[in-house]
């Protein structure tokens, strides 16, 4: 058996012990928890245990997912809920602090928590996978102090695993791009807004209409830095007076491209922590 059948098989045993009892899964509708919810009514199928999929409705987050994410729900064929959270007023993160992930998920998972002793559940897990463990993440440590599970995470499953795995259950999200929280196309100690949150999410989304897969705008004041993935810098270049001027009309004054492209976490590049000791 491979490596990744080994993966598999143990990501399998941890959802049907799961599955002894009501599950609930932080659900965005991304590949990580689609994978989750899919495997997670797979196992409750066998135990008739009830599978919730629980979507939050947050300030920091794209608008218009609860729809597309209800939609895959419904395909998995799991309970699908939707909670309204306002963060930005609670999790104490208004001027986006350096430990704004921790803050912010320790308030979001809190109220999965209590809506989850409402229905009963005695699981409640998220999808951390191998690849988050190694960069900066101090949310997972809310995770861990809260003993949300983390079934990918524990089973070792990277991101492209996740990927492969979700493409043979035949989820149609298997490629959908990540979309973390708006609050990280600013830099640390930014007065977080949701007009230029949302600024943000109109311009990500007219770069994806233009033929962009990873996209991030991010924010430096009046300056808009593009990042695309590295494949796709010639295309930017090419659409570079549409999109310099679509930006504008959004209020930027400057626009540039990042000649690094796209890349994970690049706002966190001066954070110094210690990855491993703040993901345990």
């Amino acid at each position: 058996m491979c490596e990744y059948d080994t993966k598999v098989e143990r990501l399998k045993a941890i959802m049907a012990s799961c599955a002894e009892e009501d599950v609930v899964v932080a659900f965005s509708g991304g590949a990580d928890s689609s994978l989750l919810l899919k495997m997670a009514c797979e196992a409750a199928k066998k135990t008739g245990r009830i599978v919730y999929g629980i979507f939050l409705h947050t300030m920091l987050h794209p608008s218009g997912e609860a729809e597309s994410a209800g939609e895959t729900a419904e395909e998995i064929g799991a309970v699908f809920r939707v909670l309204e959270i306002n963060e930005l007023r609670g999790a104490g993160i208004a001027y986006n602090p350096v430990d704004r992930c921790y803050r912010c998920k320790k308030h979001l998972f809190q109220s999965i928590l209590r809506e989850a002793e409402k229905l009963r559940a005695g699981t409640v897990m998220e999808g951390t996978n191998q690849d988050d463990l190694k960069v900066y993440r101090p949310g997972i440590r809310a995770v861990k102090e809260l003993n949300i599970a983390s079934p990918l995470a524990e089973a070792g499953l990277t991101k492209e695993e996740v990927r492969r795995l979700a493409s043979e259950y035949g989820l149609s999200v298997s490629r959908k791009p990540a979309a973390p929280c708006l609050a990280t196309r600013f830099p640390y100690g930014t007065r977080l807004s949701d007009e230029e949150m949302r600024r943000v999410e109109r311009g990500e989304r007219m770069l994806k209409e233009q033929g962009f897969y990873n996209v991030r705008i991010r924010v430096h004041g009046e300056i808009a830095r593009l990042e695309v993935d590295s494949r796709d810098l010639p295309m930017l270049v090419e659409k570079r007076e549409s999109v310099a001027d679509r930006l504008k009309e959004l209020g930027y004054t400057y626009v540039t491209a990042d000649l690094e492209g796209f890349r994970s976490g690049s706002m966190d590049v001066n954070v110094n922590v210690d990855i491993k000791a703040d993901n345990v």
